[in-house]
């Protein structure tokens, strides 16, 4: 099936999401919500709306979750969306004020003024649920949202250190506002008020995680926990298969 996106002719296949297709054309359209380590998307941040032009007829609609069902013309950055995505910003501004990635976002866009709007003080977070839904595909769904309205957060159970949380940190690296303290240093790292020992490769002696972290990866994949740094596990396996099959390393 072929659409136009901005004039360009892509290539797709029926029922994928239009943001996936624009991204494998070059075609940027901005994103919050959306990260690569996550297949499906969210459409909570709704930044990357775009308007599609279908059998006449123009509708706007959420690339992440769109399925491209027919042959369809999409503009990425028309008037009207470059003024609908200002109004979500300025939405998104005053949810999280703090943001730098918000504030930058919003120059760009031309965002309205929003004083009229209540901000929450202090915050960087937008409630996308991007950290949650990696914690639970990628980890040990160690946060969720709690609480409802104006007072909804994303936290581990009722605010304290969790159980089960083994300190990957996954949760921070997708976040796309910085909202998520880790704080790490030589020997430890502490995240949503828990605080892990840093484990080191025994080999080179650089940081490869916490234990729970290396416990849990082991627990997946059904073997023994290996503490050696991605580096020093491929030299390992390139000596193996040299010994094994004479090959020089």
């Amino acid at each position: 099936m072929i659409i136009k996106i901005d004039g360009k002719e892509c290539t797709c296949e029926k029922g994928e999401y239009l943001l996936t297709v624009a991204r494998r054309n070059d075609i940027w359209i901005p994103t919050l919500c959306q990260h690569d380590s996550q297949e499906d998307g969210i459409g909570a941040c709704r930044l990357c709306i775009v308007e599609v032009t279908e059998r006449g007829r123009k509708s706007v609609v959420v690339s992440c979750v769109y399925p491209v069902n027919s042959e369809i013309e999409v503009e990425t950055n028309s008037e009207r969306i470059r003024r609908e995505r200002g109004m979500i910003l300025a939405l998104l501004a005053s949810r999280a004020p703090e943001s730098p990635v918000i504030s930058q976002m919003s120059r760009f866009y031309g965002a309205p003024s929003t004083d009229r709007f209540v901000k929450v003080d202090g915050e960087k977070c937008v409630m996308c649920g991007l950290c949650a839904k990696a914690c639970s595909s990628l980890s040990v769904g160690a946060i969720s949202t709690v609480n409802r309205g104006i007072t909804k957060k994303i936290s581990t159970p009722y605010g304290d250190p969790s159980s089960v949380c083994i300190g990957c940190g996954a949760c921070a690296k997708v976040c796309p506002t910085d909202a998520i303290e880790l704080i790490e240093d030589d020997q430890t790292r502490t995240i949503w008020g828990k605080t892990f020992p840093l484990i080191r490769c025994t080999r080179c002696g650089a940081v490869i995680g916490t234990r729970e972290q290396i416990e849990e990866a082991a627990r997946r994949s059904g073997e023994e926990p290996d503490y050696l740094c991605d580096t020093c596990r491929k030299e390992r396996m390139a000596r193996v298969m040299a010994d094994t099959f004479g090959f020089d390393v």
